[in-house]
């Protein structure tokens, strides 16, 4: 069996500890690590600081880390159906940066590829990057940490701001399929963060439906190579869920 696949979720983060920093893959709830999520959960681990699109909702996904208290500073784009996750910023008990969706993607890609930092037109001109966002707030409302100002730069007569890339200690992610090299294959939508998050990570950890032997995978049907999943764990069919179901009335 390779080197890379564990027996078990906790065996697979057993040596994430306290104020480690994630990049966790899924986009709303769809392709979430919620195995190695609820694992974190269960062993205790608390003072993190997450990179995801969004948190979940309050009893999913990170939402269960974040209801627990477990999470100290989130960079995500997105605050999503998680009432927990406005009610902890607005009361200052959370630090959030909030970045644009695209930003916060290069961001994870640049990290992976070895890139520290770009230059992107988008926040030109807004608080993005003339600081002044509310990152963590006080208990009386009033604003505790700022967002400082970044560097801008012109080219062609358009300005542009500086984004550093993110590389964090683990990244968590969600696959349909993986082969024991770490190759992975994600379900259609699923792969949106989830691979992006894959890259960045120092060490990537990888939930995966169904794992198969080395070689089993038609190369061109790769969407993610092995060499950057560190390691990987077979954790069966995901649980299903629906973020917002919103339903029409039948007409008569």
């Amino acid at each position: 069996m390779s080197r890379k696949v564990h027996e078990s979720v906790g065996e697979a983060i057993a040596d994430i500890g306290d104020g480690a920093s994630l990049a966790v893959g899924g986009f709303g709830l769809c392709g979430i690590p919620d195995q190695l999520i609820a694992a974190l959960e269960e062993r205790g681990v608390t003072d993190l600081e997450v990179f995801s699109n969004n948190c979940g909702v309050d009893d999913f996904g990170l939402g269960i880390l974040l209801g627990a208290g477990r999470i100290r500073r989130v960079t995500a784009s997105y605050v999503g159906e998680n009432k927990e996750f406005a009610r902890q910023y607005l009361s200052g008990e959370l630090e959030v940066e909030l970045t644009p969706q695209g930003t916060l993607a290069e961001r994870l890609r640049a990290g992976g590829v070895g890139i520290p930092g770009f230059y992107t037109p988008a926040g030109v001109g807004t608080p993005v990057s003339e600081g002044g966002l509310p990152w963590r707030y006080a208990p009386d409302g009033t604003i505790a940490v700022a967002s400082p100002p970044k560097e801008t730069r012109e080219f062609d007569g358009v300005e542009y701001v500086l984004e550093r890339a993110i590389r964090p200690d683990f990244a968590l992610v969600h696959a349909a399929l993986g082969d024991t090299d770490g190759n992975l294959v994600f379900n259609k939508a699923a792969l949106n963060f989830n691979s992006l998050a894959a890259m960045a990570g120092a060490t990537t950890i990888v939930q995966v439906e169904r794992l198969v032997e080395a070689g089993s995978i038609d190369p061109g049907s790769v969407h993610l190579p092995g060499i950057f999943v560190q390691r990987i764990v077979q954790t069966g069919p995901q649980t299903k869920r629906i973020e917002k179901r919103t339903v029409r009335e039948v007409q008569a």
